[in-house]
């Protein structure tokens, strides 16, 4: 794989918005571009003031994983039952695997990474069906 160009991302310059998930605030780390979006990676923490409500579904991508930096939060994974992470936790969620989280601490705060950039996400009626 090669990289458009070098990237560098600074805490001290972090801007977060809103994406994914409306309970979510996320950081683009610049890999998105620097990959010509084969791969993003970004920051996500709790959106303060904000309600938490999660549906099962899954993502379409190759690659995805979680990394925990900062509190708790937990899982429900299909075959699997309820994971919890906590700091210094790491989950890999192979592609396509039904899930949806249950809960997490008003100062969570993880590293995801996922292949493809663009990848999809489905909601689905259940976590096993």
């Amino acid at each position: 794989m090669t990289t458009r160009s070098f990237v560098v991302s600074h805490a001290k310059d972090a801007d977060f918005e809103r994406g994914l998930r409306s309970f979510f605030e996320y950081r683009d780390l610049g890999i998105r571009d620097a990959t010509a979006g084969r791969v993003v990676a970004h920051v996500i923490r709790s959106a303060a003031g904000t309600d938490f409500s999660s549906q099962p579904h899954l993502h379409h991508t190759t690659f995805q994983l979680v990394y925990v930096l900062k509190g708790w939060i937990e899982f429900e994974y299909e075959g699997h039952g309820r994971v919890r992470l906590e700091a210094g936790s790491c989950v890999y969620q192979p592609p396509q695997i039904r899930h949806r989280e249950i809960g997490h601490s008003e100062d969570i705060e993880m590293l995801e990474v996922v292949l493809p950039a663009n990848f999809e996400t489905e909601n689905v009626v259940s976590v096993d069906g």
